[in-house]
């Protein structure tokens, strides 16, 4: 058991995961024709018409509804410090949602004064804001909410109703701290409904509450319905990250729940929870519904045709009385996935940070990081931080580690001089080889444990990294301007690597030759490996390589030498 071959295979395992999270793309089934796009309650399709109309008056009430919607197609555009959307007066829907504090790309300024020294122009960057909802077909992405009645009530505008809006443009100004959109619906019979979105300053949350206003003779029973539609849609990331893309459901006997567009697909998802939330997520970003955590929700899912996905729920029934109203209302978030907005909003909705399987330890780094970003203000250096005390926390087993490996090259020329003696008979030299193991007391696998530990702390990290949009084009020093891109000069893969050969040096070389040799290739690898790796990660990597330099020089020079000192005495 050599201790370098163990590496040599975590290493590749980690590689292999890697390679194979980021090669994993899925070709989900295509969804069937399906006849509506409102939630279904009680297994029936609400599209049934209205008691005592003929289907043949029914279809002829559908096609002037789709006349008047063409005519009626009005666009409201709204502004806030955050957000720059549209809000469509049919149905009051969400959509083209551009988030404008995050741009898909960002400019580094040492690479444009670089490309201009030289006299070459440089390749584009685009700096549009992300956009989450969006209208086109290619891209759809809606957020669309309604009213359904029920037992024989008097119709309610779904998210295909046309609304009357007040003016067609609102924004946010300086000092105000609310933004309040009205839609206005009227059947003309005495039901009246206002839908207001409330947006606010510095916030990725818009409420929305659907008042019912009833002057009519009868009662009006009905519930609201909050949902998110979207075609299947992957992240198209760069280099080895493989993130989640798809539906998410927050109840509160299964929890955090991904539904993947091929779930939805096969399965219509029907559940009840008290609070609870849905919605889909991708890389960095999130939208979900948050329906009032008081009262029992009912979350569903739906496959549409042409590849469209449903993600929603809706609320129990209100009776509201003639001449009264009610408010029915919900909340939506959509924008960055930061884990501590979310958490303060709906238990479990920072879990759509998706730190996979490490959860539990990846939440405590990410904890701890931005606890050192609270002080030093600098992920970077919160990175560097982070890799300091975890390496302070691994001390003891570092210092346990090495012992093991000062042993292991104390014996190494009795080792070798084991296989030239053995060289025909393998099983003799094993049988000897352990048998001065136990003679000087050497545990072979004594320097392999603490990695073994360390692993899983690697591979948290690695997720906190890649997963955390606060990391998203943050600024760290220099050329380094976006510590989730690659560095654009590689000069911190390459240190890597020469940290990676220096620490080589200080360790024992394997007995075996191949091996030997497949150990020198190890620095090379790993720093074409980490060129196209997010420099946030390779600067944690360096940093950790220097800091074993260091200790396990201090280790070497102080520990082991008082260790044998005090052994002559």
């Amino acid at each position: 058991m050599d201790n370098i071959r163990f590496v040599l295979v975590m290493a590749m395992l980690m590689i292999s995961y890697m390679l194979w999270e980021s090669w994993q793309i899925d070709y989900g089934p295509k969804p069937q024709a399906i006849i509506s796009d409102k939630p279904s309650v009680n297994g029936g399709d609400i599209v049934a018409a209205p008691a005592g109309v003929s289907s043949a008056q029914s279809g002829q009430v559908q096609a002037t509804v789709a006349s008047v919607a063409q005519a009626a197609a009005k666009v409201i555009s709204v502004k806030t410090d955050v957000f720059a959307l549209e809000i469509d007066t049919q149905g009051g829907s969400l959509r083209n949602l551009d988030l404008t504090q995050y741009p898909h790309e960002k400019e580094n300024s040492v690479v444009s004064k670089a490309y201009e020294l030289i006299g070459l122009q440089q390749p584009a960057k685009d700096l549009s804001p992300i956009r989450l909802f969006d209208s086109s077909s290619e891209n759809l992405f809606l957020a669309q909410t309604g009213l359904l009645a029920s037992g024989g009530s008097a119709q309610a505008p779904d998210h295909h109703a046309n609304f009357v809006a007040e003016q067609l443009s609102y924004s946010l100004l300086e000092g105000q701290d609310a933004l309040v959109v009205p839609l206005v619906w009227d059947n003309g019979q005495g039901l009246k409904v206002v839908k207001t979105y409330t947006f606010k300053r510095n916030s990725y949350v818009v409420e929305v509450n659907q008042k019912v206003i009833n002057n009519s003779a009868n009662v009006w029973s009905g519930k609201q319905y909050d949902q998110l539609v979207r075609v299947q849609h992957s992240d198209s990331n760069k280099g080895f990250i493989r993130t989640y893309s798809g539906g998410v459901v927050y109840t509160e006997k299964d929890k955090y729940k991904k539904i993947k567009f091929e779930d939805i697909a096969e399965d219509n998802l029907n559940v009840v929870s008290p609070g609870g939330w849905s919605g889909f997520i991708q890389h960095y970003f999130a939208a979900a519904w948050i329906p009032p955590a008081d009262q029992e929700n009912h979350f569903y899912t739906k496959a549409l045709n042409d590849s469209r996905y449903v993600v929603g729920s809706y609320s129990p029934d209100v009776a509201v009385q003639p001449n009264t109203d009610a408010v029915l209302s919900s909340q939506l978030y959509v924008g960055p996935k930061i884990q501590p907005v979310m958490e303060a909003l709906s238990p479990g909705l920072e879990l759509t940070v998706d730190y996979s399987w490490l959860t539990p330890i990846a939440k405590g780094i990410y904890w701890l990081l931005n606890k050192i970003y609270g002080f030093v203000g600098n992920w970077g250096l919160a990175i560097l931080g982070v890799t300091f005390t975890i390496k302070l926390l691994f001390f003891k087993l570092s210092k346990a580690s090495f012992q093991s490996m000062a042993k292991m090259r104390k014996i190494q020329p009795r080792l070798k001089e084991l296989q030239e003696r053995y060289a025909d008979d393998r099983q003799k030299f094993n049988v000897e080889m352990m048998a001065m193991y136990k003679r000087e007391k050497v545990n072979p696998l004594g320097g392999c444990l603490p990695i073994m530990v360390q692993i899983p702390v690697f591979i948290s990290l690695y997720w906190v990294l890649i997963e955390t949009v606060e990391l998203r084009q943050a600024d760290f020093a220099l050329w380094i301007q976006d510590l989730s891109a690659q560095d654009p000069f590689y000069i911190l893969p390459i240190l890597y690597g020469i940290t990676m050969k220096i620490q080589q040096g200080l360790n024992p070389a394997p007995v075996d030759p191949l091996q030997a040799q497949v150990m020198k290739m190890f620095p090379i690898v790993f720093t074409v490996f980490f060129l196209f790796f997010p420099s946030g990660l390779v600067l944690y990597w360096i940093c950790n390589n220097s800091l074993s330099i260091i200790q396990q020089w201090y280790i070497t020079k102080h520990v082991l030498a008082e260790d044998s000192h005090h052994h002559h005495h």
